[in-house]
């Protein structure tokens, strides 16, 4: 058994979620098992994507939990979170907190810059585009893994809709106040479940994804809090190295092949 850690986007923790309180869940239809993508709950899926586009301006808060999984088997948890407020196109600043670290990354419209507070060390570099494309960028030339990326991708082209395995409604449950649907999806080497809150606003609330390319099974959640109207300014996006900061160069990841 190789050693591992699971966790969702660029969190490498997790905090413990309210717990949600299940309500009547809904049996599998018959006729799902000889469909198993349900059309219904990609349908929810591409209505979850729509709306989160249209938001431009908002906070966004996650706690997550992963898991560490040992050569003999035995599952460690371990927990982070992140801090995303967010103008959309072009600016966005996120805190990723863990015990082990703290960074953050702003971006206002033309540079993006890495900052780790416990170091005070930092790394800027130009950038002209879109939050999507920042965390692309990031990923594929710096390995730098984005918290709650997917966010930014539903609702695009870029979305998974054709790539399910399986698809289906799983009931629903109450993530803190919110009444949510539960839906479940497999593709490739992944299952991953998704809450989405009931009525006119359907936020994302909570994702749990499973790996199922290690025999483990190791596994990640995350609760996802939602602040739609946001009273940030733009000096939110600004960075200005505190006193005793060292400014350093971020190297590239070598390409592969």
């Amino acid at each position: 058994m190789k050693r591992r850690v699971t966790c969702m986007v660029v969190m490498a923790a997790t905090l413990v979620a309210p717990q949600a309180f299940a309500q009547a869940s809904a049996p599998v239809a018959a006729s799902s098992v000889a469909n198993p993508v349900d059309p219904a709950a990609v349908e929810a899926l591409k209505k979850m994507g729509t709306y989160l586009q249209s938001l431009k301006r908002f906070s966004v808060s996650t706690e997550l939990t992963g898991e560490r999984v040992l050569e003999d088997g035995q599952k460690l948890q371990h927990t982070a979170t992140a801090d995303l407020d967010v103008d959309r196109p072009h600016r966005i600043r996120a805190l990723m907190s863990s015990a082990r670290s703290q960074r953050e990354i702003i971006f206002d419209g033309k540079t993006v810059t890495l900052f780790s507070p416990a170091g005070k060390y930092y790394s800027s570099v130009a950038f002209d585009g879109t939050i999507s494309g920042l965390i692309d960028k990031l990923r594929e030339n710096y390995g730098v893994e984005f918290p709650l990326a997917d966010l930014f991708i539903w609702g695009t082209p870029d979305a998974p809709a054709d790539q399910f395995e399986s698809a289906m409604f799983a009931g629903q449950d109450y993530i803190g106040s919110d009444l949510c649907d539960h839906y479940a999806f497999r593709q490739k080497d992944l299952d991953w479940q998704v809450w989405i809150k009931t009525g006119e606003s359907p936020l994302p609330r909570k994702i749990v994804i499973t790996r199922r390319d290690d025999d483990a099974r190791p596994q990640s959640t995350s609760i996802i809090d939602w602040t739609t109207h946001a009273t940030f300014n733009d000096a939110t996006f600004s960075f200005h190295p505190p006193a005793g900061a060292k400014k350093i160069e971020i190297v590239p990841v070598k390409n592969k092949g």
